[in-house]
């Protein structure tokens, strides 16, 4: 005897034999690198109070400094996603690719364009007054990371992913 399926029938097989899509709390490689992103943006008031003796909450909102949290964010993907799915999964090849691309980024062109920066803000302070460019708003000269922030970026990145994997 032929069987008639119905259109219900049969999306509810699909939904059974797919599996469920997975949530935003059990993500643990976007947790973990939202969380290391996080974390390094809150540490840079202290580096900076340690390096400067002032408090800036300016710094939590910033680009650069101590630590990376450009680096600690793609660290901590990349080692989520290599606990997760192993280091052979394609997610994996993608994510380190991704973080090795952001941290020479970040201590390639972006510490060298703040270095310029700064080197043109003290050319222009040094401008007479009456000149069209001295009144120009001074640029933003702390866009990249040394190599000591990217590593200290990515020690935090691996250390958030071990502690979000071990917890879950």
């Amino acid at each position: 005897m032929d069987e008639v399926m119905t259109a219900a029938d049969a999306s509810s097989r699909y939904r059974s034999a797919t599996s469920p899509p997975a949530s935003l709390p059990s993500n643990i490689p976007l947790l973990s690198a939202f969380l290391a992103f996080s974390l390094a943006q809150f540490l840079k008031l202290f580096t900076t109070w340690f390096k400067e003796k002032r408090w800036d909450a300016r710094r939590m909102l910033g680009s650069g400094g101590m630590p990376s949290s450009h680096s600690a964010t793609v660290t901590a993907l990349a080692t989520a996603i290599g606990l997760q799915e192993g280091t052979g999964a394609p997610a994996f090849a993608v994510a380190l690719v991704l973080a090795c691309v952001v941290m020479y980024d970040a201590t390639g062109v972006r510490l060298h364009a703040g270095r310029q920066a700064e080197l043109l803000n003290q050319i222009v302070c040094e401008l007479p007054p009456e000149h069209p460019v001295s009144n120009v708003r001074p640029l933003r000269d702390s866009l990249g990371h040394t190599p000591l922030q990217v590593v200290a970026g990515a020690v935090l990145g691996c250390i958030i992913a071990f502690l979000m994997r071990s917890s879950s």
